[in-house]
């Protein structure tokens, strides 16, 4: 997958042009604004006509915006949709911290808080959305294989140092939390993929469950890590 590291759902994705303003340089306010309306509007030019049938030509008419406002933002193609993953994360990133933060040095607990709403935000809207074009595109484009690696090592990293924290306040040093870490992404990534891919409902109640059960496979190996 690539595992959504999920502040809260990600926004509705109604496309919609960027706010027109006065002529002149923007204000960082404005610019913002202006950056945000137009990642909304191309991620919903991907999502319709793919990431193969959408050209910078077209996002600059959908967000009805100058080729040089888009061009000195994103020099390319590839540059915007990886700002799209950016800000997938930035919205997904605080609610994942927010569940480790909960169980505090429950190694187990927070990793199934984790896991939970992980997979939950990524069965959700754009997330669910951007994965199934990743997977059905990637072998065309490597450009979005490598933008959806780099968005899951957020997730690595975030898991890594939780590790590290709980190992802490029992008085152990972890030998390789960022293998340990990675092993435990790539497990939720599987069994994302395999729901995905099958295209099968999944309850949240047996969601829940397989998540308790891995979570103490993995927990159950901690002496290695």
């Amino acid at each position: 997958m690539n595992i959504a590291t999920p502040s809260s759902a990600a926004r509705p994705t109604t496309s919609r042009p960027t706010t027109p303003r006065a002529p002149g340089r923007p204000t960082l306010e404005e610019g913002a604004e202006i950056d945000g309306q137009l990642l909304d509007v191309a991620l919903q030019e991907f999502l319709r006509h793919g990431y193969g049938g959408t050209s910078m030509t077209r996002i600059v008419k959908a967000a009805g915006i100058s080729k040089t406002t888009l061009y000195s933002r994103y020099s390319s193609k590839e540059q915007l949709f990886r700002a799209i993953m950016v800000q997938q994360m930035d919205r997904a990133l605080g609610a994942t911290l927010v569940q480790l933060q909960i169980s505090d040095t429950d190694l187990e607990k927070g990793l199934v808080a984790y896991a939970d709403r992980s997979l939950d935000l990524s069965f959700q809207g754009s997330f669910l959305s951007v994965n199934r074009l990743i997977y059905s595109e990637s072998h065309r484009f490597p450009e979005l294989g490598i933008a959806a690696a780099e968005r899951t090592q957020i997730g690595v990293g975030q898991i890594a140092d939780f590790i590290v924290h709980c190992a802490a306040a029992q008085g152990r040093v972890p030998a390789d939390p960022q293998a340990a870490a990675e092993a435990f992404i790539l497990m939720l990534r599987g069994y994302y993929v395999n729901v995905m891919l099958t295209n099968r409902p999944v309850p949240r109640p047996a969601r829940q469950d397989w998540i308790r059960r891995a979570v103490a496979a993995f927990i159950a190996g901690r002496d290695g890590w």
